[in-house]
């Protein structure tokens, strides 16, 4: 698949990229696109929730009612799950939520997302670039080049630009990735994708190394 490479200021080099079929252009697999992203989320689960069982609660320990007689059932503790204010049963306890995946079912599911993306048409390719300096406005005119400004975009860059980090870090649906933290989740919650020059390659060598 062919891409003509743009400049970030919008016009056209005149060159094209040719996008690696063993990365863009696979048959995608669902099923590990949905173990990668389940993976991504639940690696962002903090795991911190926790409700007071009956041993934690304040309260009096002395019984409230007699055993027999009320008419009613025994009742022993105010701590009790049955009344106001008493303990939670079964309540949420801190916990990890993270699993561990195959290496290659994710190099998997992130070839499936790039295919999609590829096959949708929401890939745009620009030349490495720079900002002299920090300006978020700066980073609006380069979407606004590209017609992206009413879209969720990824910028994927092949080296670490702290200028341009710096420039787009504050804009709603945008988000900033060096092409060796690309994930699939990243990919398929960006209406599209923009990739630097220089992370085509690195992208290609991450995910398509030869065993």
């Amino acid at each position: 698949m062919d891409i003509s490479v743009k400049k970030y200021t919008g016009e056209d080099t005149g060159r094209k990229v040719t996008l690696s079929a063993e990365v863009f252009n696979i048959e995608p697999n669902d099923h590990a696109i949905y173990l990668d992203v389940k993976q991504y989320l639940a690696n962002q689960r903090q795991g911190t929730h926790k409700s007071k069982e009956r041993a934690e609660i304040s309260g009096s320990t002395r019984k409230i009612k007699k055993q027999k007689g009320t008419g009613t059932a025994r009742a022993g503790s105010i701590k009790s799950p049955v009344f106001k204010g008493g303990g939670r049963v079964f309540g949420p306890k801190p916990r990890n939520y993270s699993f561990k995946l195959n290496k290659k079912l994710k190099e998997l599911a992130r070839k499936s997302a790039l295919t999609y993306k590829a096959q949708d048409g929401g890939i745009a390719i620009v030349e490495d670039f720079n900002f002299e300096a920090p300006k978020t406005k700066e980073y609006i005119k380069l979407l606004e080049a590209l017609a992206l400004d009413s879209k969720k975009t990824l910028l994927v860059l092949g080296e670490n630009s702290k200028n341009v980090v710096l420039s787009g870090r504050n804009l709603k649906n945008t988000k900033i990735v060096l092409a060796d933290s690309l994930n699939t989740y990243d990919v398929l919650n960006a209406d599209n994708l923009i990739l630097s020059e220089s992370s085509i390659e690195k992208i290609d060598n991450l995910l398509n190394k030869k065993s």
